[in-house]
C-alpha cells in the first residue's frame, strides 16, 4: 500500500479526535475539497498561530487497547494501516511543499505499548523538523504511558500537545477503557507538561489540550467540568474538547444511544466560563442529576438567578463583575473599563458603540443608577 492509500485510511480516522477545527458548537470544520484523494484529511483549522490548512492523520490504526466506544479497538474487524515515521514525514512535507497544508495533527492507535508508539510519533516529528526543515504548525499527541522524557521531547518539537483523558475520573474511565489507568497513564502526563513549563519558564513551550467523550459512561456535567476546572487552573490547559458519544458498530457500546449535541454545546460554553470569565465549577447552574440545562446558555441562567433582582451598576463594577453580565465578554469588559475613564455610561447606545450585545445585558445592569429602557420582546427566543 503506497503512502497516499494509507492516508486515505488513516486521515479520516483522525476525525474522531477533536482538535483545532472544532468550534464551541461541536461542529467539525469542513474538509478542504480541492483534491478528492485528500477528502477528510485536511481541515480549515484555527490554531494558536492563526488559521491554517491542517493535515490530520493517525500514525497507525492498529491498537492493542480495548476501549469500549472506539472504532480502532483491538479485535474489531476493519482494514488497518500503518505509516513508518519517515514515510509519514515525507508525505507531510510533500503536501506542505505543494502548498496544500501549513500544519499537521499527528495521533495514533497504541501499538507495541505507549512508549514505543510515542517514540514513533516523535521520530516522525523530528524528521519533519530536522531532515525536511518543516517550520509549520505541529500538534503532537501524547500516548497513554509515555515516559517523562518523551513528553519533554514532544513539547520541544510541537506547537501543541494533547492527551485524551476520555473520562473525568477513574471510575468513569473504567467503563470506557477498562485497561487504562486514569492517574498513572493519563493525567500524570498532563501534570508533567505543566511541571516542565515551570521548571524551564523561559522556553517557548507548547499549549496543551485534552478530550472527553460525553455521554458514554454515565458521567455528569458536574464531573466533567470539575475536572476541567482543575485542568485550567492547575495545569494551564488551553482547552478541553468535548466529543459527543456516537455508537460504533461492533463495539460493546454499539447499542447505546448517541449523546445529544446540545449537551456538548453547553459544556463548551461552561468550560469557557471557567477558563475566561472567572467562574468556578461550584457556581455553574447545574440542574437535575448534576447536568446543565440544555435549553439555556449557562451564563444567562446564572445571571437570571443572581443579577435579575440585584442588577449591576456598570459604572462601578470591576472587570470580574463585568464578565458575569450576559453580552459582555473579555474584550467587552476591557472596553467598558476604558470608556468609563472618559465619562459615565448612561444608555444602551453607549454599550452598542463598544460592540456589546446590549439587549442581553440590559435586564441585569444599571446605568448611572437607572435600569436601562428595554424594548419588550414579542416572543421568547
Amino acid at each position: 500500500m503506497d503512502a497516499m492509500a494509507k492516508l486515505q485510511l488513516l486521515g479520516p480516522g483522525a476525525s474522531y479526535e477533536p482538535a483545532e477545527e472544532v468550534g464551541m458548537t461541536g461542529e467539525r470544520g469542513a474538509a478542504l475539497p480541492q483534491i478528492s484523494e485528500l477528502a477528510g484529511c485536511i481541515y480549515h483549522a484555527a490554531t494558536p498561530k492563526g488559521r491554517v490548512p491542517l493535515l490530520k492523520t493517525l500514525l497507525t490504526s492498529a491498537c492493542e487497547r480495548d476501549c469500549t466506544y472506539c472504532p480502532f479497538r483491538a479485535g474489531r474487524d476493519f482494514q488497518r494501516a500503518t505509516f513508518a515515521p519517515d514515510e509519514l514525514a515525507r508525505l507531510t512535507w510533500t503536501l506542505h511543499h505543494k502548498g496544500l497544508i501549513k500544519g499537521v495533527f499527528l495521533s495514533s492507535g497504541v501499538a507495541g505499548g505507549g512508549p514505543r508508539t510515542q517514540e514513533r510519533l516523535i521520530a516522525a516529528a523530528k524528521l519533519l523538523r530536522g531532515k525536511y526543515g518543516f517550520r509549520g504548525y505541529i500538534h503532537l499527541k501524547i500516548m497513554p504511558g509515555a515516559e517523562r522524557e518523551q513528553v519533554a521531547e514532544a513539547m520541544r518539537l510541537a506547537d501543541r500537545v494533547s492527551l485524551n483523558l476520555e473520562a473525568p475520573n477513574d471510575a468513569r474511565l473504567t467503563q470506557l477503557a477498562p485497561h487504562k489507568i486514569f492517574m498513572e497513564e493519563l493525567l500524570q502526563r498532563l501534570q508533567w507538561v505543566q511541571e516542565l513549563r515551570q521548571e524551564h519558564p523561559g522556553l517557548p513551550w507548547p499549549s496543551s489540550t485534552t478530550q472527553f467523550v460525553v455521554g458514554a459512561a454515565g458521567e455528569s456535567d458536574r464531573e466533567l467540568l470539575t475536572t476541567t476546572e482543575y485542568l485550567h487552573q492547575q495545569l494551564r490547559l488551553a482547552r478541553a474538547y468535548f466529543s459527543s458519544f456516537s455508537p460504533v458498530s461492533d463495539t460493546p457500546l454499539a447499542h447505546r444511544p448517541p449523546a445529544p449535541p446540545e449537551r456538548e454545546r453547553r459544556l463548551y460554553q461552561a468550560a469557557f466560563l471557567l477558563r475566561d470569565y472567572g467562574f468556578t465549577a461550584a457556581e455553574l447552574p447545574f440542574g437535575a442529576e448534576d447536568n446543565l440545562p440544555t435549553n439555556q446558555d449557562p451564563k444567562l441562567l446564572w445571571a437570571q438567578q443572581h443579577l435579575a433582582d440585584t442588577p449591576l451598576e456598570l459604572n462601578q463594577a470591576d472587570r470580574m463583575q463585568l464578565l458575569r453580565v450576559p453580552g459582555i465578554g473579555p474584550k467587552g469588559a476591557e472596553k467598558v473599563l476604558a470608556a468609563r475613564r472618559q465619562g459615565q455610561l448612561r444608555e444602551l447606545g453607549d454599550l452598542r458603540k463598544l460592540g456589546i450585545v446590549s439587549g442581553r445585558a440590559a435586564p441585569f445592569i444599571l446605568l448611572d443608577g437607572k435600569a436601562p429602557a428595554q424594548q419588550l420582546r414579542l416572543w421568547v427566543v
